[in-house]
């Protein structure tokens, strides 16, 4: 039976919370950032926290649950959703819009010698070139050949294309926070059986390493659906309603398969995802979401609002470089003619 989402028709958001834990033991690696290392904080009250999970993260990690590593295609219940395959002229896979963290801006896309999506782009959204963008436009454009950028986000940075401002914030976001953290530290030596005077700079000898682990009270992730950002764009109705069913069952199959976040950080979900806003509403099963997503696949399908075929090819070859001469004379604003 398919969820109704009528009763979402006057929230502005749908916020959620689940309680996780380690799957062994009690430590866990946070995520690193460089030059600042762990991101430990506290919180109003005084709780020592730590970023385990930041949101840009979070958006790569409920992409990457909905792609079949094994078949190197989406996975069988989003089949006909949208999305850019970028391949090699000997035809073989290498990358595409799904994994890639920018999306549809990422530069094995836009950069390459197929100019096919940049076309469809400047084609679809050559009146944006001057004035207030207009972002049902971009929305709906996007959606054609992508739906996860309008509900992931991208921003088109190229001057092209309406002097590169086009720009969709997140719909859904997430990230993970422990709460009362601790330090649990640690360490070890790289042993060399061989020479353990050997020379380190070059891999040799022993090498001792410091290890900062943490351990904490409550691990927590949150997401965010923003339902007032997506009815802003005016979409179709199973345009609309795909969106959310698909933002909620990537959370679903994100808290089941994705929560090994690193090698030392293999969680799970201590209790049930759960609605904190508005309270009434009950997130729906993977498996009812995933009946649901596919319903509206086929139905966006039906009613021909995604781009035919859906999966938009690209075949990757870099651009030529230029000379060096040329780049000086780019750089200076001046001409080879």
């Amino acid at each position: 039976m398919a969820t109704d989402f009528s009763c979402l028709t006057n929230e502005p958001r749908v916020l959620m919370e689940a309680e996780l834990k380690p799957i062994l033991g009690h430590r866990f690696q946070p995520t690193g950032f460089p030059d600042l290392g762990p991101a430990r904080y506290d919180a109003p009250d005084g709780t020592p926290m730590l970023l385990v999970e930041s949101p840009q993260s979070v958006a790569n990690r409920l992409e990457e649950v909905c792609w079949d590593y094994a078949t190197n295609s989406l996975i069988a219940a989003l089949g006909g959703l949208p999305y850019v395959s970028v391949r090699l002229p000997d035809g073989k896979e290498y990358t595409n819009s799904i994994l890639e963290s920018h999306r549809l801006n990422s530069p094995y896309i836009l950069e390459g010698e197929d100019k096919s999506v940049f076309s469809f782009l400047k084609d679809n959204l050559g009146t944006l070139a001057e004035g207030a963008v207009d972002n049902r436009l971009l929305a709906r454009t996007l959606f054609q050949i992508d739906p996860n950028s309008v509900l992931h986000g991208v921003f088109l940075a190229k001057k092209d294309l309406a002097g590169g401002r086009l720009r969709l914030s997140r719909a859904l976001s997430g990230f993970i926070e422990a709460y009362g953290v601790q330090a649990a530290e640690s360490g070890g030596v790289k042993l060399d059986r061989v020479d353990p005077q050997g020379d380190t700079n070059k891999g040799f000898g022993n090498v001792p390493f410091h290890r900062v682990e943490f351990t904490a009270k409550r691990i927590v992730a949150s997401f965010n659906l923003d339902l007032a950002l997506l009815r802003s764009y005016r979409l179709e109705t199973e345009a609309f309603e795909l969106l959310i069913a698909l933002a909620l069952y990537k959370i679903r199959r994100f808290l089941r398969l994705g929560l090994r976040l690193r090698t030392a950080c293999d969680l799970e979900v201590n209790g049930d995802l759960r609605c904190i806003r508005p309270e009434t509403f009950a997130v729906p099963a993977e498996a009812e979401l995933e009946a649901q997503v596919k319903g509206l696949i086929q139905a966006c399908l039906n009613k021909g609002l995604f781009r035919s075929p859906p999966i938009t090819q690209v075949v990757w070859k870099a651009p030529p470089k230029k000379s060096a001469s040329k780049s000086s004379q780019d750089a200076a604003g001046g001409s080879s003619k």
